[in-house]
């Protein structure tokens, strides 16, 4: 929920034109993480809900690469939400391998 935040502050920042664009992908993807944690937890079985945690780890991939592409073209990055996404994707790898 926190990369979230961060996130919608970070894209704030971004160009106007990119609203419908790279703004509202990134934000997709921010959303769908902890959503689709948030729903495997309350599936029956442990297979489901390792299915929706690689959904999101999917979602943090997409997101990474995202970040990259604004980093590259608006020359615009922040040091607290590379730090916090590599921490988030440590945590799930981890979560996933102990399912």
């Amino acid at each position: 929920m926190l990369l979230a935040r961060l996130i919608y502050l970070f894209t704030e920042k971004l160009p106007n034109e990119e609203r419908f664009g790279l703004i509202s992908q990134i934000r997709r993807c921010a959303v769908s993480t902890p959503s689709n944690i948030a729903e495997g937890s309350k599936r029956r079985t442990k297979k489901d809900f390792n299915q929706f945690l690689r959904i999101a780890s999917g979602s943090l991939a997409e997101l990474e690469t995202q970040i990259l592409l604004v980093k590259d073209i608006y020359k615009k990055e922040d040091s607290e939400v590379n730090l916090l996404l590599k921490e988030v994707q440590r945590m799930l790898e981890s979560l996933i391998k102990k399912l």
